[in-house]
């Protein structure tokens, strides 16, 4: 059936608006408000942070105008921004809520005045087969509501299937099977909607639904669906049940709360902007707006071929629903949540995992104080050169990573080295970052926003302003009462095992890891899977096998952390490769990425390095794609350090001196 886009912003206001035409820009806002508004609602359900995202998107929207290169890409680029302002929500309440244990009962419910699905029946008027499918969104999982939103307005007109499928950064392959299978679980959430409905109801569903409390929930839409499958009472609910496509096809949007105004969420621009904004005397207010989701203003997405070859890399529980709170009890958890956090000590602003601000916003996130921790009980003993070329097994061992003795991190006190004027820092870019002259000073200098050293602590390395350190559990011989307790103190987020699938590495079986994953899980709030070398992405490889071991017994892996290096030394079909195995590795597992190593080097025939400007010309290209990835929430490049006298991916050979490849990772945003 037709299309049509029946609200938004043309090429023409976009136009205007980015050659500073205020009226423009304030037409620019108030046409994208109710698109913005109705993704963000449904994605989240109506949770009271939904106002904050809607003006959070539009902010960025606003302040990164400049950087859109297309105006008729506009609507793409916009709804991109909203979903990644959704996945960040998220992602900012799983960890405050991992500080703040005894309110999660309350922080997790959406506030009832705000539930998205009851407003669209109540302000629609919608009537029997409408309002089962608004009913039944309640009952999906969070991942597909975010795609249910996109896919609901594209339903009704409002976007095109090229905006949906670049929000989502897939192909459109990948697309279409994702929006597949959010149909089936929306089907048989309104078959469940139907015989919950029914009257008399089935009494073996009564039975199956004993100890549910009424509140919508996906593990008893699992429990529930599986009885209305199987049931002959219950099949009937399928008679009659029209396609949703055909049901949502001409709804209007949700009109917009009254407190969203779009004069107020200019005003937070311009305040932004002015003297009191992130360049004036009063920096660091609301935090919101700061920075540009796309820098080269593009929205993510585009096809990216699936082939790839082994020489492209390196050698050839479920929640329980809980009471309903108010609005005002709502607001006032929110606002507890914020504190709890803040006054949580040494923990790095959870938004740094996913958000990519601009230099002057990274350099104002708020930042773990390096705690003093007492030296790692197995720390490293042997001195190595300091800008050593890559052994065939990339990844350093710990005794590879410093050649100066352990000692604890600097005081809070001590001044942490900021980057140079120009340098282009994000909170997603990061560095392996092992001991050599002039390390601290690097470090600042290259603009990550975060780094690792292979170990729980970074011995004789500042942490700049600007960025965060991430602690590693390497190996068997790592998980010590020493070495955990360290993790804990620069938490929140740890790395697990180091290329445990190499026997140059930390050469672990999985059962072995599996052992001793529960107290990886006691040490990190965040916690990444065990990094292997290659094959993330294949069928009872290591980290599959360990995926379904950690499922089986309910262990914890809040993201996948992967190894990447590549032996094409041609700049598109490098970056096609490396983007292809990030999303057949999310296809695979559907949680959040991160890269944490990844350069040009072919490993098939020894060790072969390209030439700078093959390195530099990658380095470009490769974060540009990377920063289109929405799953991909954090990278890391191998690494900071390199020999002048030899071929390296590094990025400086000593504190101020940029490789070709570090130059073009200071740029990179």
């Amino acid at each position: 059936m037709p299309h049509t886009r029946r609200s938004g912003p043309d090429s023409g206001t976009v136009t205007a608006a980015r050659a500073g035409d205020r009226r423009a820009l304030e037409e620019l806002v108030a046409q994208s408000l109710p698109l913005v508004y109705n993704i963000v609602g449904r994605a989240l359900n109506g949770h009271a942070d939904t106002d904050d995202v809607v003006q959070e998107t539009l902010l960025r929207a606003v302040r990164g105008l400049s950087d859109l290169r297309d105006p008729a890409a506009f609507r793409s680029w916009l709804v991109a921004i909203a979903v990644r302002q959704v996945r960040n929500r998220q992602q900012d309440r799983a960890a405050a809520l991992d500080r703040s244990a005894r309110l999660e009962d309350a922080e997790a419910i959406p506030d009832p005045a705000l539930d998205f699905a009851g407003l669209t029946i109540l302000r629609l008027g919608l009537t029997e087969q409408r309002r089962e499918i608004a009913e039944a969104t309640r009952w999906l999982d969070p991942d597909d509501r975010e795609l249910l939103a996109l896919w609901w307005l594209k339903e009704t007109g409002e976007l095109e299937q090229a905006d949906l499928v670049s929000a989502l950064g897939l192909s459109s392959g990948h697309a279409a099977v994702r929006t597949g299978r959010m149909k089936k679980q929306l089907e048989l959430s309104r078959l469940v909607v139907r015989a919950l409905a029914a009257d008399p109801r089935c009494p073996a569903l009564d039975a199956a639904a004993t100890g549910w409390n009424g509140t919508p929930a996906p593990l008893w839409r699992k429990r529930l669906a599986r009885h209305v499958r199987d049931c002959e009472r219950c099949a009937g609910t399928r008679h009659g049940l029209l396609p949703a496509e055909r049901l949502l096809y001409g709804l209007p949007l949700l009109a917009v709360p009254p407190t969203l105004d779009p004069a107020r969420i200019l005003a937070g621009f311009d305040g932004l902007n002015g003297p009191d904004g992130p360049d004036g005397p009063d920096a660091g207010g609301t935090g919101t707006g700061t920075g540009t989701d796309q820098g080269s203003g593009q929205g993510p997405g585009g096809h990216r071929g699936r082939s790839r070859g082994r020489a492209g890399h390196r050698r050839a529980s479920s929640g329980v629903p809980k009471p309903v709170l108010g609005g005002a009890a709502a607001a006032l958890v929110a606002a507890a949540v914020l504190i709890g956090a803040e006054l949580t000590p040494g923990q790095a602003d959870p938004r740094a995992a996913s958000t990519v601000p601009s230099a002057a916003a990274a350099a104002a996130l708020p930042t773990a104080a390096d705690a003093a921790v007492p030296p790692l009980p197995d720390a490293t003993s042997s001195a190595v050169s300091s800008a050593a070329s890559p052994s065939p097994s990339a990844s350093p061992s710990p005794a590879a990573r410093s050649s100066a003795p352990p000692s604890s991190a600097p005081s809070p006190s001590v001044e942490r080295p900021a980057p140079p004027a120009g340098i282009a820092t994000s909170a997603r870019k990061g560095v392996g970052v092992w001991s050599f002259d002039g390390v601290s000073q690097a470090l600042a200098a290259s603009g990550a926003g975060w780094y690792y050293t292979w170990a729980p602590q970074h011995p004789g390395i500042t942490t700049p302003a600007s960025a965060s350190f991430v602690p590693m559990i390497w190996g068997a011989s790592s998980v010590t009462d020493g070495a955990l307790a360290q993790a804990r103190a620069n938490g929140p987020y740890l790395l697990g095992f180091n290329e445990p699938d190499m026997a140059s590495q930390s050469n672990m079986t999985v059962d072995q890891a599996l052992d001793l994953w529960p107290k990886l899980m006691q040490a990190g709030q965040t916690l990444g899977s065990p990094a292997v070398a290659y094959g993330a992405d294949t069928p009872g490889g290591w980290l599959d096998r360990f995926m379904s071991g950690a499922a089986a017994k309910g262990y914890r892996v809040d993201f996948i952390a992967l190894h990447w290096y590549g032996g094409d030394f041609r700049t598109p079909q490098a970056v096609q490769q490396l983007t292809s195995y990030l999303e057949a590795v999310h296809q695979r597992y559907h949680k959040p990425i991160w890269l944490t190593e990844y350069a040009l080097i072919d490993f098939s025939q020894g060790t072969r390095f390209p030439t700078a400007d093959q390195q530099a010309a990658f380095v470009t290209a490769s974060t540009e794609a990377l920063d289109a990835l929405p799953y991909l929430q954090r990278y890391a490049w191998f690494g900071l350090g390199a020999d002048p006298a030899k071929p390296s991916s590094g990025l400086f050979t000593d504190g101020t001196t940029p490789t070709a490849a570090g130059r073009a990772y200071q740029a990179a945003r």
